[in-house]
């Protein structure tokens, strides 16, 4: 699961997680497996997605342990930049914190899959709302949360991300969860 994650957000995690191995490694070691969901596949995980309740998400690790894998030097700066994906759900709100499907899977169904399970999950919690953020040079994926209903709330200008993590903007997503929405009517596609 750690290298799948590492395999959609590598770009923009690199520069608080680089090298590859290093990052794949902090993630792998920090996963909070009741944060997410996946799809697998003849015993493999070919996709996944993350998200934050209850001030826990998928992905995790804390001040000490980015300066107990990097040191202090080298650690400080990259706790800043992971700060910049820190998101903090409204009350009544889930925040997806990422999806992720192998390369060779994608097409058939496994993204919307993935959302109807967020969304399944949200319900069970009794929110209201799931957030996202989709970065702009990820058009894929907006059209794809766009079909599961997400509507565009605000998008934000970040052109000096561009140079470090490969974006220049950042689109927050809304989607109403409904009462109808319970786990049982999850259905694979």
């Amino acid at each position: 699961m750690a290298a799948l994650y590492w395999e959609a957000f590598g770009r923009k995690l690199a520069p608080a997680l680089d090298p590859p191995d290093v990052g794949r490694a902090f993630i792998a070691a920090h996963l909070h497996h009741d944060r997410g969901v996946t799809a697998v596949l003849a015993g493999r995980v070919v996709g996944v997605a993350g998200h934050r309740l209850g001030g826990r998400a998928l992905t995790g690790g804390n001040v000490k342990d980015v300066l107990s894998a990097y040191g202090l030097f080298r650690g400080l700066p990259r706790l800043a930049v992971l700060a910049l994906f820190e998101r903090t759900p409204a009350a009544g709100e889930l925040v997806m914190d990422g999806i992720a499907v192998e390369a060779a899977h994608r097409g058939p169904g496994i993204g919307s899959l993935l959302l109807r399970e967020i969304t399944a999950v949200a319900a069970d919690h009794g929110c209201h709302r799931i957030r996202l953020d989709v970065i702009d040079v990820n058009p894929r994926a907006r059209a794809l949360y766009e079909r599961h209903g997400f509507t565009a709330h605000r998008t934000e200008q970040t052109p000096y991300l561009r140079r470090l993590m490969g974006f220049g903007a950042v689109t927050t997503m809304h989607r109403p969860v409904t009462a109808a929405e319970t786990t049982s009517e999850r259905k694979a596609p």
